[in-house]
């Protein structure tokens, strides 16, 4: 029997989805500090040129903004300092397996807090090429276009 998960999403990579095409997503742990967890709950994060990278079998973020919690601002270590992810091996194996083909990186997507513990989610990835974002633009305005036409249609029939 599963218990109920209770989830909040503290922050996204929007960014991301726009960048790359996302192929295989991953939940990982993050190993932190009592006064990251805080300024995390306090939604202090930022993705801003945040990375994945597996070194000598353990996978790290690096430049994961975490904020400094007020209270404990005199001993708040580095905002940007490298994080170790708390995977399982097969899953870090597969990440260092990806990492190295041509053209696939490791990128995190989302932070959020699932049972009170602090979760990301990681993802290969493949950056999109120009024209690609453009045509991803262009679908997502005709849907929007679309949606607008069909509610004229229902106020009309109205």
């Amino acid at each position: 029997m599963e218990k109920d998960q209770e989830i909040k999403v503290v922050a996204v990579n929007r960014r991301a989805a726009h960048q790359y095409e996302i192929l295989e997503k991953f939940e990982a742990g993050l190993a932190l500090f009592g006064s990251e967890i805080k300024a995390i709950r306090e939604g202090r994060v930022n993705f801003l040129d945040s990375f994945v990278r597996v070194e000598n079998g353990e996978a790290f973020i690096h430049n994961l903004h975490i904020g400094s919690y007020k209270p404990a601002a005199a001993f708040a270590p580095d905002p940007t300092r490298k994080r170790k992810l708390l995977l399982h091996k097969w899953e870090i194996r597969r990440l260092l397996g990806k990492s190295q083909e041509k053209g696939l990186t490791i990128i995190p997507l989302r932070l959020y807090l699932k049972n009170h513990l602090a979760k990301l989610e990681i993802a290969v990835a493949r950056g999109k090429k120009e024209y690609d974002k453009r045509e991803a633009i262009r679908r997502k305005e005709e849907r929007k276009a679309i949606a607008e036409a069909m509610k004229a249609k229902l106020r009309k029939l109205k």
